[in-house]
């Protein structure tokens, strides 16, 4: 593969996996109140300012995947963001029934993304 082709697929991953987490953050401003309940359903303390706190970031460190900033250390804070929200999100251990079956397979999907945000690191 030529180092142009490796380049652009390069900048074509980031931006995939980057704006991922760039759109998924703009649509908690549409779902945010269904978001707090859910949160506060799962005892997360102070709901309202984890979201917010990690809404803003989100985009933030996604924005910086996508534009090829600051690379490694927004992917490396994207995978601290994605497998926290993932555990207290997404416990399908503590879930039965078909709601278990799609926690644990957005939760796989979470660790496929992480896998992702790992390889930009690199």
């Amino acid at each position: 593969m030529s180092a142009e082709t490796t380049a652009l697929l390069l900048i074509a991953g980031r931006v995939l996996l980057g704006g991922m987490f760039v759109v998924g953050g703009s649509r908690h401003f549409f779902i945010y109140p269904e978001i707090i309940t859910a949160m506060r359903a799962r005892g997360v303390p102070a709901p309202a300012l984890v979201l917010t706190a990690g809404t803003a970031f989100q985009i933030a460190a996604g924005a910086c995947v996508a534009l090829g900033v600051l690379v490694t250390p927004a992917a490396f804070g994207l995978v601290a963001f994605t497998v926290a929200a993932s555990i207290m999100m997404l416990n399908f251990w503590d879930m039965e029934g078909a709601v278990r079956e799609n926690a644990r397979n957005n939760f796989q999907s979470n660790v496929a993304i992480v896998g992702g945000l790992l390889i930009a690191a690199a």
